[in-house]
Parts: C-alpha cells; sequence; structure tokens
C-alpha cells in the first residue's frame, strides 16, 4: 500500500470524496491530496435542487465531513484552487495559484458544468443556472420570498425538480422544454405524461414542444419570449438543459475524450497512473460491451470508490446497475436500470393515483424499472434488473403477484 505515496484527486464532489475515504479504509498510508475547486468541502448536490432550495435542509447538512474529520483521515483539502495543467510524463499538476502538485497516481472526478445558453438577454441578471451550493443560495434567497414569477427552462430532473420546489414555495412558475413530456426521454411518455399531470394539477404552466428564443428586461430580466411570438413576464429565469463533462484538463494533456474522460472497466485512462471517475468518465462495461457515462449521485459515489480499489491494485471491473430517484411534491420517483431502448412498459399499480411500478423490457427482458410512490416495490425490482429476467408481463403487471418472492425465486435457478 505504501509503494505509491502521493494520490492526487482532482475534483471535491462526491466522486473524489468517496475516493479519498476508501483509499484510507483501505489502508493506504500515503499522502492523499484533494483538490476542488470550490470554496466550501465536499456537499451532497441532490438536495439543492429540492430540501436546500426550498429552505428544509441547512448548508451545514449537507456536508459529508468536518474539517477536522478530513485532517483525522489524513486528507489533506486544497479548496478554492484549479487544476490548469496537466504533464502526464513528469506527474505533474498546476494549479491555478501557480503551485505544482507532483503524484504517484491521479484521479479526474472533475464532474461537469451546466450547458449556458447564449441567445439574446441570458446575460441578464435575474437567469439563474444550478449546480453548486453558492448557485443554490442565491436561488433560493429569490424563490422563499414566493410570489415571484418563474421560468424554468428544461424539464429534465434538475428543471423538474426545481419548477416543484419554487411552486412549493408559493411562485408562479412555467415550464418550458423542446421535448413533449418532463423527463420523457428516461422515462418514457407513459411516466413523462403522469409526471406533466402531477406538476399541471401543482400550477405550472406547461410549454412543452416550445423553446425561449430570447430574454427581454431593462436592467434585470423581465419577460421570456418563446419560438412562435408568446411572451411570458418573469422575474426569475432558471436554466437546466444539461450539463457537459469537464474534460479541458484531460483533453488538453492527450487523454483520450469521448463524451467525457475514457477509461476501462477498471477506470484507468489512456495515460499511466491516471484515472478519471463519475460524471465526467465515459466507462467500458464489459457484461454491456458498450461505454456508458452516467450523471447520477449513486453512480459517483460508487465510482470513486471503485476507482480508489483501482488505485491500490485491488480493483474489479466496475459493474453496477445505475440508479437515481427524484422528489417532486409529495411524488418520489426511483428508478433502475441502464439508459438503453426499451421496446415493452408494463405498469403495476394505479397510473391516475400516482402510485405506479414501472418495468422496461427489451426482448423480453427487465432491463430497468421505476417505482412511483411504491418504494417498497423497489428491491424487488431490482433484484428483477440484475438478472435481466425474463418474465411474463402478465406476471408483473398482476398486482397479486408477490414480487420478493420473484425476484428471490431468479436467485436460485
Amino acid at each position: 500500500m505504501t509503494a505509491n505515496r502521493r494520490f492526487v484527486i482532482v475534483g471535491a464532489g462526491l466522486a473524489g470524496h468517496s475516493a479519498a475515504t476508501t483509499l484510507r479504509q483501505h489502508g493506504f498510508d500515503g499522502d492523499v491530496i484533494l483538490i476542488g475547486d470550490e470554496p466550501t468541502r465536499p456537499y451532497e448536490r441532490p438536495p439543492l435542487s429540492k430540501q436546500f432550495l426550498q429552505g428544509v435542509r441547512s448548508a451545514d447538512e449537507l456536508y459529508f465531513h468536518t474539517l477536522e474529520q478530513y485532517a483525522e483521515l489524513g486528507i489533506e483539502l486544497k479548496l478554492g484552487r484549479r487544476a490548469v495543467g496537466l504533464d502526464t510524463a513528469r506527474q505533474q499538476l498546476t494549479l491555478d495559484t501557480g503551485e505544482r502538485v507532483d503524484y504517484d497516481k491521479l484521479l479526474l472526478a472533475t464532474g461537469a458544468s451546466p450547458i449556458r445558453l447564449r441567445q439574446p438577454g441570458f446575460d441578464l441578471p435575474g437567469v439563474h443556472y444550478l449546480r453548486t451550493l453558492a448557485d443554490a443560495s442565491e436561488l433560493g434567497d429569490q424563490l422563499r420570498g414566493g410570489e415571484r414569477r418563474v421560468v424554468v427552462i428544461g424539464a429534465g430532473f434538475i428543471g423538474s425538480e426545481v419548477a416543484a420546489s419554487a411552486r412549493m414555495l408559493g411562485n408562479t412558475v412555467h415550464l418550458v422544454d423542446l421535448l413533449p413530456l418532463p423527463m420523457v426521454t428516461a422515462l418514457g411518455d407513459t411516466l413523462g405524461e403522469l409526471f406533466a399531470e402531477v406538476h399541471r394539477r401543482q400550477g405550472v404552466a406547461l410549454h412543452m414542444l416550445s423553446r425561449v428564443d430570447e430574454l427581454r428586461g431593462s436592467g434585470s430580466v423581465e419577460a421570456a419570449v418563446l419560438a412562435g411570438g408568446q411572451e411570458i413576464g418573469c422575474d426569475l429565469v432558471i436554466v437546466g438543459v444539461g450539463v457537459r463533462p469537464n474534460v479541458e484538463l484531460a483533453r488538453e494533456a492527450g487523454i483520450e475524450i469521448d463524451n467525457g474522460i475514457v477509461v476501462n472497466e477498471l477506470g484507468e485512462t489512456s495515460a499511466p497512473n491516471v484515472y478519471a471517475a463519475g460524471d465526467v468518465a465515459h466507462w467500458w462495461h464489459p457484461g454491456h460491451g458498450q461505454r456508458f457515462r452516467v450523471e447520477h449521485y449513486d453512480n459517483a459515489g460508487e465510482h470513486g470508490m471503485a476507482a480508489a480499489r483501482s488505485m491500490l491494485g485491488v480493483g474489479e471491473p466496475y459493474v453496477p446497475l445505475p440508479y437515481f430517484w427524484s422528489d417532486q411534491y409529495d411524488i418520489n420517483l426511483q428508478y433502475v436500470g441502464y439508459p438503453e431502448a426499451w421496446d415493452e412498459l408494463v405498469l403495476r399499480g394505479d397510473l391516475d393515483a400516482f402510485a405506479v411500478t414501472a418495468f422496461f423490457l427489451r426482448e423480453g427482458q427487465v432491463c430497468a424499472a421505476a417505482t412511483v410512490n411504491r418504494p417498497r416495490e423497489l428491491r424487488s425490482a431490482r433484484r428483477i434488473c440484475e438478472a435481466r429476467a425474463v418474465v411474463d408481463p402478465a406476471i408483473l403487471a398482476d398486482e397479486g403477484t408477490d414480487l420478493r418472492a420473484l425476484s428471490r425465486s431468479l436467485g436460485k435457478k
């Protein structure tokens, strides 16, 4: 464990934090340096669009560790510093302060950044993007007063969650997206329509199959102009149209890039002694025979831990079953499975009551599942997905079927 004395991690999000703590848990007693461009220590991001934005959770409740706990673990934090150069031949990083940091092994956990819109008016005050604690703090201060006119651009998971939080705080909310339904890319038409109806019943105005061409205002944003010419008066605009992986450091160092930093099943990049994990990593799944880049909280933590084990020489192929969740109003969504095409959807439960479990099948195999306000079925659904089980759709849809017993029987075959 001591042959390589200094392990450096760039990126102080969940993947970086998980990797650093895993190194210590596995007995590494060399230097561990965690570098982050935000001034704050690592924290949870999912609450930023939900409980933190709503004022239900404080910033202090989001941090993984205190500064004292990092010190006790012997993890050196370099916060508010950005890596601007990487020399893989010399195994050396250059920070924006001019400091040079040598490494024996390096993990790039640089995450992703919001896609910024460049149409007219998007540089006006009152336009927000949500990625960091500072972003959420500023936006929360604006939303928690209520009675603001809010336009949310992008009805993916972040946009839908922010729209829900803004509405719960008493604001008028318009949700705009080029796609026909909220979260439709991940969930499909049926569940997308379910969430569209959830938002409608809460008073959100949906503008699907539409886009904002221009923002107008004098001094700050005052209106969003849709492609058809409709003008929506607003005090705040929140943009959530996706993210791009932060690959600049790796690209300039000559590391292979393709929809993120390309890594194998052990998290190794094309450069010796350099690894990547989390949102930025495009990793090889030997079981599926293809690459995935997954932008979910659960994946960031698991991938960071897996990469740390690989850095220690005890790694195994990273073959998780991706999982994510979303809370909007009183609706809880949980999803397990890979982002792959399915050809059949099987439902059990009651769509009208917003309580349903969905199984996504591909060529007869269950490849993914989602529960909406039915969390007790998630564990069984996960086991069925892990087994890539072939189950009669009528059995899956039958509320009389004991999913727990079914999932257990799969492991005995």
